[in-house]
């Protein structure tokens, strides 16, 4: 009997696929109109500075830099993210490791409303996946992620 075998990566691949599949049809444009995003925060770098202290391994040497945002998105609700809205921040973090390198920027969109983070996608400790809507993400928010 001849028996296939598939690699992770090729497993991996196959399952965002599927997921991606799954998302559901974007909020119309009512329900875009009708959100609450809450006040623009003034503090927005703060506030995602105090979400991350928690999340990262050296908060107090990870490079931190904001390259775009401040502008009011959604989050698509897919098998793996629920629908969020919020002013969504382009973020580019780079962490250090536990033997003390910097292990390479992180792409992140945090979504800020009433003064928090609601929703984050990418950034530390996050999936693959979560990585590339964070791309996609940063794009629609004027950042073209180089990597």
């Amino acid at each position: 009997m001849l028996r296939a075998t598939l690699s992770p990566a090729v497993l991996a691949l196959c399952a965002a696929a599927l997921i991606t599949g799954c998302s559901t049809a974007p909020p119309t444009k009512e329900q875009r109109e009708s959100v609450d995003y809450g006040p623009r925060p003034d503090n927005y770098e703060q506030i995602v500075r105090d979400y991350l202290r928690n999340r990262l391994t050296d908060p107090t040497t990870a490079l931190i830099d904001f390259k775009a945002g401040q502008t009011q998105l959604y989050q698509r609700d897919t098998v793996v993210r629920d629908l969020q809205f919020g002013w969504a921040v382009c973020v580019l973090t780079n962490d250090k490791n536990t033997q003390g390198a910097y292990d390479g920027y992180r792409t992140g969109v945090y979504f800020i409303r009433n003064g928090k983070v609601v929703a984050a996608n990418g950034g530390p400790g996050d999936s693959p996946l979560g990585a590339g809507y964070a791309r996609d993400q940063c794009k629609t928010l004027g950042y073209e992620v180089p990597y």
